[in-house]
């Protein structure tokens, strides 16, 4: 595999600094859970795309060096006159930071998403950001399933864990069998432990973080509610055995914070 330059989110996303920006900005901050709400299954409606960016860099630990690694990967496994898949693209961050970082290959870019909402989110992002490579965005539902072809590169940043178990090992083969040779998938999921002390300490520590950037009791305990039935970790072992039943020859942990891990498998 090739050396690469370092790759930096600074030029693309800007994600540590919009993280701290966006506690205290007055628009575009996540107040999603700031009230008292009924208790609804989570749903990523144009509430949340409003502030999704807001509500991941405040959420998810070490996000912006999730995609930055993510990007990183990407340029030694994306291969000219391929497609890259993006499922589960949100507002756009990846396929953004992706477009950058495996230039000069000739690619399609392709974001999926099940939200009409978040796809117009990231139509307005990408479309500002002038991307270099042609790219599509197409509304798509991972349980009913959509057309895989040609994929030298796929990812699925926290998007896994919101698939039914019942429809995962179906998504990860049909990706996996719509890959060219030595295709990579990346995904990042919170996962759980063997051992429920580890789970305790982890979550507590987790909800530390979500803490100290800003969220209150109330938001921290109406959204772990609202997700209880929308999100359903595997634990590491699990993700493995659906990578290997699936057609994945190999896999690893590249990153690893309490309960969020990233892995790649290549075909």
């Amino acid at each position: 595999m090739k050396n690469h330059p370092p790759l930096s989110t600074d030029n693309v996303t800007k994600l540590e600094d919009l993280q701290t920006i966006r506690l205290d900005a007055p628009v575009g901050a996540d107040k999603v859970f700031d009230s008292d709400r009924p208790a609804d299954d989570f749903k990523f409606n144009n509430e949340v795309a409003k502030v999704f960016d807001d509500m991941v860099n405040r959420s998810v630990p070490f996000y912006g060096e999730m995609q930055r690694m993510t990007a990183e990967l990407a340029r030694d496994f994306v291969q000219d006159h391929t497609n890259v898949y993006d499922i589960g693209c949100s507002t756009g961050t990846t396929i953004e930071l992706l477009d950058r970082a495996i230039e000069p290959k000739k690619v399609n870019l392709i974001g999926i998403d099940n939200s009409q909402e978040m796809l117009d989110k990231a139509a307005q992002k990408l479309k500002a950001s002038k991307l270099t490579h042609p790219y599509t965005l197409s509304l798509g539902d991972a349980h009913k399933g959509f057309p895989i072809h040609n994929a030298s590169l796929v990812t699925m940043i926290l998007t896994l864990q919101f698939i039914r178990p019942l429809h995962r090992e179906r998504l990860v083969k049909d990706i996996c069998n719509g890959m060219v040779d030595n295709g990579a998938l990346i995904i990042f999921e919170k996962v759980t432990s063997r051992d429920s002390m580890f789970n305790r300490l982890f979550i507590d520590h987790y909800y530390d973080y979500k803490r100290r950037n800003g969220y209150s009791e109330m938001e921290i305990s109406q959204k772990r509610e609202a997700l209880e039935n929308v999100l359903i970790p595997y634990r590491m072992e699990e993700n493995f055995d659906l990578l290997k039943a699936s057609g994945f020859k190999y896999m690893e942990v590249f990153f690893r914070w309490y309960n969020f891990c990233g892995i790649v498998a290549v075909k």
